[in-house]
């Protein structure tokens, strides 16, 4: 399926739903098999396979940052989607797609158990590549927002974000890293490498969602963050081999690798305690993995109906 043939077969909602499910019918991200990295003069090639029911698949991914400069996604790939019990292909999807659509959607997973609930919310956005857009979408499919500030190093392209989050509802504009003072959402969804933003400025009630890198030296949040939040991940394992944001405070001796508060799974089965307002913020942080693109590849598929 090319990027125009997956587009509108599965809402945000219905990709969310799909990760849910499969988490409550049993799949368990720490047996993951984890992602290979292959270092190539001009960027990364990834290689993630799964297999879970009756499917297998894998997605091959290539990270190439001189792209946009050439015009090109700075993300590109294929996923073949197998058969389970024969190996059989059944179909070959846009995999630069693919992630767009399930990052977003395994975010939003995280803000429906982490997010405020009950009133309209306050959403500041770093980024404005397609992960954000999604992103924007995702935190929409799952809270009422009444604002979204933009923050980003193209100004042009935050300014268009802007108005594309306008055109959905909200209020919105282009910003600064101080406005997460204010926020009860930060998403973050860049290339970036150093922490956005100072952590210390985040209110104790904030959500914090973290998805651009896997690179465990590099990171979007800081250590005062991380030091002040209660921490949620995909997969602990994952986590402690990929997450940059965990990793370097972890070197650095503000945490330990027992900071984790718990996973997504444990979030989607009730696992955690429920209370009363948050006491610190609540940080998701994702590296991405190979069974949340075999899930939504799958309901891609059989929305399809192939």
């Amino acid at each position: 399926m090319s990027a125009d043939d997956t587009a509108g077969l599965l809402a945000p909602a219905a990709a969310t739903d799909a990760l849910a499910a499969a988490l409550l019918g049993g799949l368990d991200p720490e047996s993951c098999p984890q992602r290979t990295n292959l270092r190539i003069p001009d960027g990364e090639l990834l290689l993630m396979p799964a297999a879970s029911g009756g499917y297998a698949g894998v997605k091959i991914a290539g990270v190439a940052p001189g792209n946009p400069a050439r015009g090109l996604p700075r993300i590109t790939g294929s996923y073949l989607l197998l058969d389970g019990p024969t190996l059989r292909p059944l179909a070959l999807l846009d995999g630069a797609a693919l992630t767009a659509l399930r990052t977003p959607a395994v975010s939003a997973l995280a803000l429906r158990h982490l997010a405020p609930a009950g009133r309209p919310l306050r959403l500041v956005l770093f980024g404005s590549g397609p992960q954000a857009y999604g992103h924007l979408e995702a935190a929409l499919s799952v809270r009422e927002l009444d604002e979204v500030v933009v923050v980003g190093r193209n100004r042009e392209g935050a300014e268009r974000l802007a108005a594309h989050a306008r055109a959905l509802g909200p209020t919105a504009r282009t910003g600064t890293p101080e406005d997460v003072a204010g926020a009860d959402l930060v998403i973050c969804c860049t290339t970036a490498r150093e922490p956005l933003f100072d952590g210390r400025l985040v209110g104790p009630e904030a959500t914090v969602v973290a998805v651009g890198s896997h690179e465990p030296t590099a990171r979007e949040t800081d250590t005062a963050l991380v030091r002040r939040a209660a921490v949620y991940v995909e997969s602990r394992a994952a986590a402690l081999r990929e997450a940059g944001d965990l990793l370097v405070p972890e070197a650095e001796g503000a945490i330990g690798p027992g900071h984790i508060t718990g996973t997504l799974a444990d979030l989607v089965a009730g696992r955690m305690p429920a209370g009363g307002p948050q006491s610190c913020p609540q940080l998701f942080k994702s590296v991405g993995m190979a069974w949340e693109d075999l899930v939504v590849a799958v309901a891609l598929f059989e929305a399809a109906g192939v």
